[in-house]
């Protein structure tokens, strides 16, 4: 890894930095806040899990959402500039019998686009994927 490395951050490692487990939090200190950046994906299927929270915790979790959602201000990355991508890649995939769900394709393609390494702990999700780089950051 090196220092002009970034990092597109899977919405898995979001949940994982959020609950404050396997060292994500660290690990985004050890390479730079700067260097890491979401997709609108992600904010979607986060604002869903915030949506689908028990009703105690619901507030809480909206709370630390917002928070989280403020400190990548200006590096959440749009999905209408790899849509293109998202088709190409669906359809080479669907042509070799490997089928991704598609919010996996757009962040995968948010990744290829901005020529980003996508960290997931499901990198199986991706790997068929036509030039997207992968890290895991949770079984190190």
């Amino acid at each position: 890894m090196s220092n002009s490395d970034r990092f597109l951050l899977d919405t898995n490692i979001c949940v994982h930095a959020l609950k404050s487990d396997f060292g994500i939090k660290q690990k985004i200190g050890e390479v730079g806040i700067d260097s890491c950046f979401l997709s609108e994906v992600n904010i979607a299927e986060l604002l869903f899990g915030v949506e689908n929270s028990a009703d105690h915790r619901r507030q809480m979790n909206q709370h630390q959402f917002e928070s989280f959602r403020r400190i990548f201000k200006g590096r959440v990355l749009r999905i209408s500039d790899v849509l293109s991508e998202y088709a190409r890649q669906k359809s080479s995939l669907r042509r070799i019998g490997k089928s991704v769900d598609d919010f996996d394709l757009l962040i995968g393609s948010t990744a290829i686009i901005y020529d980003l390494i996508l960290v997931t702990r499901n990198t199986r999700h991706f790997v068929n994927m036509t030039g997207i780089k992968l890290q895991n950051w949770v079984d190190h």
